[in-house]
C-alpha cells in the first residue's frame, strides 16, 4: 500500500504526459500530492492522465508548455501556484535525445539539446524556488549516460546530462540554507514508448546491465517519490543512479 506522505504538497513535473514523467505524476498523486504537469505534443495522453488522477480522487492539472520556451516554463510554474495555492516539489523531467554522427550533427539539434535538457532545468528551478519554502524538493531527471556513453553519436546528449551533475551540486549550495533540497536522478535504459525494451536497440544495450533487463518506469517513480518525501531531507546535491548496473 502506498503511503499518503505527500498530503498537502503540490508538485509540478516538467514533461509529465508519458513515460517516466507520467509514472512520477501517478506516484506522487497516489501519495497525496496535488500534481501539475507540462506537455508539448501529447495532448490526448495528457488529458487522459489528468482525468485518471482526478477519477482516483486526486488533484491534477495538465499544462501545455514547451520546455524550450522560457516564458512558457515560468507561466507553467505560476499556473500551478494559481491552481493549487503553493509549490513544494519540482521534477524536471522534460528532455530530448538527438543522436547522430559527429560530421552530420546539426547546430540546431545541439542547441535544442541544451535548451531543453539543461536551460529549462535552470529556468524552472529559478522560478519554482520563488514560491518554495522550508522542505521544498527539486529533482532533475538526468541519465546514466552522464557517466557512460557506450555507443557513437550520443556526445551532445551525454554532455547535457553531465551538465546536470554540476548544476545540481551548485544549486544545492544556493538552496540548502533555505531548507530546499535538489538532487539528480540518473536512470539507465527504461522501458518506454520512446525506448521500448523489445526493440533491436534494446537488445544491444541489455548486455550492459548487470541485472540483464530494462528498468520499469514505476521503479524510477518510486525512487523520485522517496527523494521528495519527508525522510530524504539530508540528501542534496547528489547524482543518484538507477540503471540496473549499466554504469557499474
Amino acid at each position: 500500500m502506498t503511503t499518503q506522505n505527500l498530503n498537502g504538497k503540490v508538485a509540478l513535473i516538467q514533461g509529465g504526459s508519458r513515460g517516466i514523467g507520467a509514472a512520477i505524476v501517478q506516484r506522487l498523486a497516489a501519495q497525496g500530492a496535488a500534481v501539475a504537469f507540462t506537455y508539448v505534443s501529447s495532448a490526448a495522453k495528457a488529458e487522459a492522465l489528468q482525468n485518471s488522477v482526478i477519477s482516483a480522487g486526486g488533484q491534477a492539472l495538465a499544462i501545455h508548455a514547451d520546455s524550450a520556451d522560457a516564458n512558457a516554463i515560468r507561466n507553467a510554474v505560476n499556473a500551478t501556484v494559481e491552481a493549487f495555492g503553493r509549490l513544494d516539489i519540482l521534477v524536471n523531467n522534460a528532455g530530448v535525445l538527438a543522436v547522430g554522427p559527429l560530421e552530420d550533427f546539426t547546430l540546431e539539434d545541439f542547441d535544442q539539446t541544451l535548451a531543453i535538457n539543461v536551460r529549462s532545468v535552470f529556468i524552472a528551478t529559478q522560478e519554482a524556488t520563488r514560491h518554495m519554502g522550508e522542505g521544498g524538493r527539486i529533482i532533475n531527471i538526468g541519465s546514466t549516460n552522464a557517466e557512460r556513453m557506450p555507443f557513437a553519436g550520443g556526445g551532445p546528449y551525454a554532455m547535457s546530462k553531465a551538465a546536470l551533475v554540476g548544476l545540481t551540486k551548485g544549486l544545492a549550495r544556493d538552496l540548502g540554507p533555505r531548507g530546499i533540497t535538489i538532487n539528480n536522478v540518473q536512470p539507465g535504459p527504461v522501458d518506454t514508448d520512446m525506448n521500448p525494451a523489445n526493440s533491436e536497440f534494446a537488445e544491444s544495450l541489455i548486455g550492459f546491465m548487470a541485472v540483464g533487463r530494462y528498468g520499469h518506469v514505476e521503479e524510477v517513480a518510486s525512487f523520485v517519490a522517496y527523494l521528495v518525501g519527508p525522510e530524504a531531507g539530508y540528501i542534496t546535491g547528489a547524482s543518484l543512479t538507477i540503471d540496473g548496473g549499466f554504469s557499474a
